[in-house]
């Protein structure tokens, strides 16, 4: 606290060194008996002083400090007391909305560490805030000098808001730029500015101040014109479009100051003018103009600049991001095409072209038997049917396999062709991206596959079937400790039979093409209760009782669906404790991005805490120690065909005990 309190201090007493000095400096221009000063840079200082201290926890020494300092300065140069505590007054008011308004309208350059004034809409908000705080300075200034005096003049007032504004804005300014400017030369290494600049600019910059001298010196020392002092804007405007604005800062500074001296010394075409406030009044509007007119050129410069800058860095990460993506596109293995709404080819890579063998010379999509397109059954496809147009028509759902055969592939190529539409451009027309992807060798090993797995099945249950056979004749003829024994052989071929059936589902819910369509599920629910319930009556088993809600209709393939229920609703039946009757619900409702979402809840035993993902891993069962049949394939099948709708499955506990599956499947584009 010591150090901050000495820190603060420090602060205080150099601004009312400033203040002083810029108060005296003000009292020297008084021009007639009512203590008018022609400027008062006190304003300027004032403001900075408020902005800096203002959060220092020791400000209520800056507010004393500035008292005494007003006070005694204008005592000391002519003023009464009274005339003193009307300027205090004055000045702390315009001193208060000042920082108010600034820390309100622009508050990057609040701190001495924040960003400079650098924009256009910075100097009009900074000129806003200098007008409004100087106005509310000249409401109680001129105000408490009528009470005072007992005279009260217009002139006086409109002079008194010109000399403080312009104060506050050429100093202001100056104080934050030239400050910003310090603090990032401290921060910057090389070499400075000036040392920068190659030799013809820095004979310009001297240039400029050469001329601006003269210039002053001919249009307020010599000659007694009033148009001729506004010709000198001139020199203001060739430094604010040519050089840097902390150099435009201080010309405006300090031929402003030169003005006003001449002025002050009778000389120059202001000094003519027979009316004191009137004469401070045009000298303070000239010094305004100068100011504003060469700090707007000056950011207006700045900013167009930084646009240039950052439109050309754009351009250049433009150009860099497109010739990395034209690389990638090109070195893809993937086709891609992008394909216009009129069927012309906006762009192609190499690799589409070597996968569909063939090319239009015209650069539009020609039909599909110019490029040899069939389905995968082998019937031709029609136009319609391909990606793109499905794509425009709002027909494409999910990525077709395409069986090509055409002189480059006389054998036949099965490419898995997918699409998206593009943003439409700024041009209207509507686009669509086309991927192909070589699935020839895929779908061959997943034939195989099947083939082989098939083949397997039917050669392993053959010998299964007999071994079921004869252990069924022994069981009949045999009793005792050898019937044990042929009891034993029946349930281990029970588990090979089911552990084959499950293997071979498995096998087709991975490879098995999809054939997608409208499948009822209340359809296909209903069916498989009614099975269930048959089952149970023909086998003495409990009746399960089924709570079935509105069930939508959703697009997917209908084997594969009711495979994924089946095996579903017969776990909630299966894993329910003894002597309890199965309850199954089965709900439904919208996911809101094209989905349904599918519960199946149940009154059964449950799954074991800590085990509601692993259920959905191959061979995985939960309740092995139960003694409960199965192969621990029937979640991952149901994982399975539901991922390969695009679709999650999840397993939680249900609300009032047993388990519950969720799932979601695509619902129909016309839903």
């Amino acid at each position: 606290m010591p150090l901050t309190l000495s820190r603060s201090l420090l602060r205080t007493l150099g601004f009312v060194l400033l203040y002083v000095a810029a108060t005296y400096a003000g009292r020297l221009t008084v021009l007639d008996q009512g203590n008018l000063s022609m400027v008062w840079p006190a304003a300027g200082v004032l403001t900075v002083w408020f902005v800096v201290q203002w959060q220092s926890r020791w400000r209520v020494l800056d507010a004393l400090a500035l008292s005494a300092a007003t006070v005694a300065v204008n005592m000391a140069t002519g003023a009464t007391a009274a005339m003193a505590a009307v300027f205090l007054t004055a000045n702390v008011v315009q001193g208060v909305v000042f920082v108010q308004l600034f820390r309100k309208w622009l508050p990057d350059l609040w701190l001495p560490t924040g960003e400079t004034l650098a924009r256009l809409s910075q100097l009009w908000r900074f000129v806003a805030t200098a007008a409004m705080a100087t106005a509310a300075g000249t409401a109680v200034g001129p105000t408490g000098l009528w009470l005072v005096t007992g005279r009260y003049e217009p002139e006086t007032a409109l002079v008194w808001l010109a000399r403080n504004g312009v104060s506050i804005i050429l100093i202001g300014i100056a104080v934050w730029r030239i400050g910003w400017s310090f603090q990032e030369r401290r921060r910057r290494t090389g070499p400075s500015v000036w040392s920068g600049l190659d030799r013809n600019r820095r004979l310009e910059y001297v240039a400029v101040v050469l001329a601006s001298a003269v210039g002053y010196f001919l249009v307020f020392g010599l000659t007694d014109q009033v148009p001729t002092g506004f010709t000198l804007i001139s020199m203001t405007i060739w430094a604010a479009l040519r050089l840097r604005t902390t150099f435009v800062i201080l010309h405006d500074l300090a031929f402003g100051a030169a003005v006003v001296v001449f002025t002050l010394h009778g000389t120059g075409p202001f000094a003519q003018i027979a009316s004191y406030p009137m004469r401070a009044l045009v000298a303070q509007l000239f010094v305004l103009t100068v100011t504003v007119v060469g700090l707007a050129l000056a950011l207006g410069r700045d900013e167009r600049h930084q646009l240039v800058t950052r439109l050309r860095e754009s351009e250049r990460a433009a150009v860099e991001q497109a010739r990395t993506m034209a690389g990638i596109i090109d070195a893809m293995s993937e086709g891609l095409a992008v394909v216009g709404e009129d069927g012309r080819f906006r762009l192609t890579n190499p690799a589409a072209g070597r996968l569909i063998g063939v090319s239009s010379e015209s650069g539009r999509v020609q039909d599909a038997g110019f490029y040899g397109l069939f389905r995968p059954d082998g019937t031709p496809m029609a136009d319609d049917d391909m990606v793109h147009r499905r794509i425009f028509a709002g027909t494409y759902d999910q990525p077709m396999d395409v069986l090509i055969r055409n002189p480059a592939s006389p054998d036949g190529r099965v490419l898995q062709v997918s699409g998206a539409e593009l943003p439409t451009p700024a041009s209207g027309q509507r686009e669509t991206v086309v991927i192909y992807t070589d699935v020839t060798a895929d779908r061959r090993h997943r034939d195989e596959l099947a083939s082989f797995a098939g083949v397997v099945a039917h050669d392993l249950l053959n010998p299964l079937t007999t071994i079921e056979g004869w252990s069924e004749t022994l069981a009949d003829e045999l009793d005792g400790p050898a019937g044990v024994s042929v009891s034993r052989i029946q349930r281990a071929a029970a588990r090979m039979r089911s552990l084959i059936s499950g293997l071979l589902a498995y096998t087709t819910a991975r490879d098995a093409g999809l054939s997608p369509s409208a499948v009822d599920l209340a359809e296909v629910v209903r069916d498989i209760a009614t099975a269930r319930l048959d089952q149970a009556a023909s086998t003495g088993a409990p009746m399960p009782r089924f709570d079935l809600a509105d069930l939508p209709t959703v697009n997917a393939d209908p084997v594969l669906t009711r495979q994924l229920l089946e095996n579903l609703i017969g776990n909630a039946i299966k894993y329910t404790a003894p002597d309890v009757v199965p309850h199954v619900a089965v709900t439904a409702e919208p996911t809101g991005d094209g989905h349904v979402r599918i519960a199946v809840s149940d009154n059964g035993i449950g799954i074991p805490a800590g085990q509601h993902e692993a259920v959905f891993q191959n061979f995985h069962r939960a309740h092995i120690e139960a003694g409960y049949a199965g192969t621990g394939l029937g979640l991952a099948i149901c994982k399975r065909i539901v991922e390969r709708h695009g679709g999650t499955i999840t397993a939680a506990a249900g609300a009032e005990g047993g388990s519950r599956m969720t799932f979601t499947l695509p619902l129909p584009r016309s839903g």
